[in-house]
């Protein structure tokens, strides 16, 4: 196995040229971000049954319980705990600062936990480093390649460190790369130079992906490319987790949610259980007064910020009956109609509740 050197990324992305037996490392391959120490080897992947470690059976692919990640005095991560299934997206949510990253960072064995366990296919991220890159993709906001390199480039080299890798050429199509295959990393744009990552990532046929705000740059129809991606790692059983600030590719991509809030889960659950209690939204074309609605219903009503009436109760044909015919006896014209919160919503009030909660 070939044991190459790590050079600092600041030399990297400045252009400095690579050292023969510095090449993989210089690379970047942030895909993995394996950050390798003077005489480490590249590790080859070992093959197994959906989550079995070797022989060993492992109840999630990522696993953290009462994760504590501190920076002197300040905790980034306070008694985090959630798990990641085979054949599940995990959606992580939370404003800039919230941990997200260095949650991401320690999942991958480059951050020391303060406190707390963290496994990932049932194995210690830190001590068994080697063991979880072979078995875990990655793509994280920091990442880059050698700016010479080309896609076909970096996705033919890596795949030699793999037993088994997948066909860069098939990669190559199904990210929509071949138009700028042989386009240095430096000329790419920034949804290329994504999806290029995203390639690298699924090059080693990894059993769980970390994926950290991957349709960044990324136009509408790469977005599509990689939800399409997402669906089909998830489907052939990956465990995926994926960090965005942007809440509706959490709505479309996520299983399940977590938010998180200066270092603490504030929430978690599937889009129906964040969404709270049940209500009807409805959205009229002018002020009303809430209460003789609330009157007529016998529940709840209230006017929010942005002048849309809350019902607080469920949906039913007969309760959507009274509603419309009381606007129409009003003579207002319905504009917008649902019958959940959300996941906008549920968020910014979660994160204000978590706010008010701690100074």
């Amino acid at each position: 196995m070939l044991e190459v050197e790590g050079h600092d990324v600041v030399d990297r992305l400045a252009g400095h040229p690579p050292t023969p037996e510095g090449r993989l490392d210089d690379l970047g391959l942030a895909a993995h971000q394996r950050q390798v120490d003077h005489g480490s080897r590249i590790p080859t992947r070992r093959r197994g049954p959906r989550g079995r470690v070797g022989s060993e059976p492992v109840s999630h692919a990522l696993e953290v319980t009462g994760l504590e990640v501190a920076f002197g005095p300040v905790r980034a991560l306070d008694g985090v705990s959630l798990h990641v299934d085979y054949g599940e997206v995990l959606g992580l949510l939370g404003p800039n600062g919230a941990g997200k990253t260095t949650l991401v960072e320690t999942l991958l064995g480059f951050r020391s936990p303060t406190g707390g366990t963290v496994r990932v296919h049932g194995l210690d991220p830190v001590r068994d480093h080697a063991g979880v890159v072979a078995r875990t993709g990655a793509l994280l906001q920091r990442g880059g390649v050698w700016a010479p390199m080309s896609p076909n480039d970096v996705l033919r080299l890596t795949a030699a460190y793999y037993d088994a890798p997948r066909d860069p050429d098939e990669l190559i199509d199904l990210l929509d790369l071949r138009r700028c295959r042989r386009t240095p990393w430096r000329r790419l744009s920034g949804g290329e130079q994504q999806r290029t990552l995203l390639a690298l990532a699924l090059l080693g046929r990894p059993k769980a992906l970390v994926l950290d705000e991957p349709t960044t740059a990324v136009d509408p129809e790469g977005r599509q490319v990689i939800r399409d991606i997402v669906a089909a790692e998830r489907e052939r059983g990956c465990a995926i987790l994926l960090t965005t600030h942007e809440l509706a590719e959490a709505e479309r991509l996520a299983d399940r949610l977590v938010v998180l809030h200066r270092g603490r889960v504030v929430a978690e659950g599937t889009l129906d259980d964040l969404a709270g209690e049940p209500e009807i939204v409805v959205e009229v074309d002018g002020p009303l007064d809430p209460a003789p609605l609330a009157a007529r219903l016998a529940v709840a009503v209230r006017v929010d910020p942005e002048g849309r009436l809350r019902i607080a109760a469920p949906s039913t044909p007969e309760r959507m009956g009274q509603v419309s015919e009381y606007l129409a006896d009003l003579g207002r014209t319905v504009l917008s109609l649902r019958t959940r919160a959300t996941l906008e919503e549920r968020y910014l009030a979660l994160i204000a509740e978590s706010r008010a909660g701690r100074p």
